[in-house]
């Protein structure tokens, strides 16, 4: 198969007010049929967002916003794009565009289109039905900041345990608690 996949950096800048550096990152394999909701799912999973309830834009260089427009109820910003039927084949190679999820905690990224295209079968060993991600990086921030199952925003987290393999179930060899001579 000849080069025809994009290949696309995206990087984590920005969200909950805190802007993050280093940047964690992700690169990602999309046809140019692919749709900008496609790739925004798969930003969005490999982001590690469970709670997908969020609009999300995109803000092209020219400055034209893609964004599912059945969600706005009419009142999407004017000349707007839906990204449900946006074909990612409307980006070149360089390109450099922004996208944001969840517009309260405004999770802001930067995304470039290499220069090259890529081959998928080469790359991915096979063809995906929606874009995929095939490298990346960096600590990634829980969605609503939480640290801990339980976080409140206020409370101390807790304290590790002395042993903390101890208290599991001894599924895997060194979970559960020692046995003797070992």
């Amino acid at each position: 198969m000849t080069r025809t996949w994009l290949s696309v950096r995206v990087e984590l800048v920005s969200g909950r007010g805190v802007d993050l550096w280093p940047r964690p990152g992700r690169v990602f394999a999309a046809s140019r049929s692919h749709t900008f909701a496609q790739l925004a799912d798969a930003i969005d999973l490999a982001f590690a967002r469970w709670d997908l309830a969020h609009m999300h834009m995109f803000t092209l260089a020219d400055q034209t916003q893609i964004t599912p427009l059945e969600l706005w109820d009419g009142e999407a910003p004017e000349g707007s794009v839906d990204s449900d039927r946006t074909k990612l084949s409307r980006l070149g190679g360089g390109e450099q565009f922004a996208y944001v999820f969840d517009f309260g905690d405004d999770w802001a990224h930067l995304c470039r289109v290499a220069e090259s295209r890529i081959d998928p079968l080469e790359t991915l060993g096979g063809l995906p039905a929606e874009p995929m991600p095939y490298f990346g990086w960096g600590d990634l921030p829980d969605q609503y900041g939480r640290r801990w199952d339980g976080d409140d925003g206020e409370t101390l987290p807790p304290k590790p345990p002395r042993r903390p393999l101890a208290e599991l179930p001894p599924l895997l060899p060194w979970w559960g608690p020692r046995q003797r001579g070992q």
